[in-house]
């Protein structure tokens, strides 16, 4: 009975190990994309995509951050110098 308890337990610690790694995998993946939008972006497309809505795939991952510190953290600290020495040639932040 104990090998059976232990099997269980390993198995949905490789799951929740599983996920966690696909999970960083999609954050880097999403921190990626938009450090080359901004970095292949010119200032004009910038603050035009400004005015525009947010599309519904950018809204899911905006809420998934929203309720994710722990993501939301590792995906500012990847993307921010970037962006913001982009915003900032742009004359977007003083």
């Amino acid at each position: 009975m104990n090998k059976r308890i232990y099997l269980v337990l390993g198995t949905a610690a490789l799951s929740v190990a599983g996920i966690a790694a696909g999970q960083e995998l999609i954050l880097n993946a999403a921190a990626n994309k938009v450090i080359g939008k901004y970095q292949n972006s010119t200032c004009e497309q910038l603050w035009a995509e400004k005015s525009q809505p947010k599309s519904e795939r950018e809204e899911k991952a905006v809420n998934f951050l929203r309720g994710n510190p722990q993501a939301r953290s590792e995906f500012i600290n990847k993307v921010a110098a970037p962006i913001a020495n982009k915003m900032f040639e742009c004359g977007m932040i003083p």
